[in-house]
């Protein structure tokens, strides 16, 4: 599959979550959002685990296990400005704005993610092996529940549904400049591994997906259908490369 053609997914999984808040009205914060949810949870920690950790430490990157600290670290402080929007926290108001630091945590976030994307197709980090294939549908897949928790915040805080389909469109388009970036960007040339940032993706997925399936439960138990959704997104991930 095409690098454009890749961007393009991407750019639609966003406008899919935004489409499914248009269509489903007032319905789309509850069933939807949880259920989405606890899929791309369970989804993003297989990968992790099945993908993405294996290939990181097949090669000689000692200093593998301190960026995915920093990775998780960097997504603990993203969630202080975003509000947790990237598992699913909506929060009604009545404000006419968004907090501009929650969309630029958000999109910080999304660029972070995105640049391994680019490393890879540049040929910069080619040799990081199957799991960049899991890397994409990870993105993908989280962006839905993202984009529908996003758009939703729009819609709750009065914006317009105008403003709001702009501001998502920008949105959309942050995880493909990120991936840009990194088509055109060697970590090597400014004195770092490839595998630098694979491995700060790591770590922010590691938090992202661990919270979203804790956060699932209620009374500390998850209901039937939701633990559906998170075994059906582990079992597909496993299958994804």
């Amino acid at each position: 599959m095409s690098f454009i053609l890749l961007q393009c997914f991407l750019i639609l999984s966003v406008l899919l979550g935004g489409l499914l808040v248009s269509y489903l009205k007032k319905n789309y914060k509850t069933q939807t959002i949880k259920l989405t949810l606890a899929f791309s949870g369970g989804f993003l920690l297989s990968i992790v685990f099945c993908h993405l950790l294996p290939d990181l430490y097949k090669h000689d990157f000692v200093t593998t296990g301190f960026y995915i600290l920093l990775g998780f670290l960097v997504q603990l402080i993203l969630e202080y400005f975003s509000g947790g929007i990237e598992h699913g926290h909506t929060h009604s108001n009545s404000r006419l704005s968004v907090p501009l630091s929650l969309f630029l945590a958000l999109s910080i976030h999304s660029i972070i993610e995105g640049f391994p994307l680019g490393n890879v197709e540049g040929g910069h980090a080619s040799h990081v092996g199957h799991g960049h294939g899991s890397l994409f549908w990870g993105i993908l897949f989280h962006q839905i529940p993202v984009a529908i928790a996003l758009m939703s915040l729009f819609v709750d805080s009065n914006m317009g549904m105008r403003k709001s389909w702009l501001f998502l469109t920008l949105f959309a388009l942050t995880t493909p400049i990120g991936a840009v970036i990194g088509l055109y960007v060697n970590p090597e040339d400014v004195g770092l591994d490839v595998h630098v940032v694979l491995a700060v993706v790591v770590g922010m997925f590691l938090h992202i997906s661990t919270t979203i399936i804790f956060e699932t439960s209620e009374n500390h138990r998850i209901n039937f259908l939701k633990l559906i959704c998170i075994l059906f997104g582990g079992v597909l991930a496993m299958f994804l490369a």
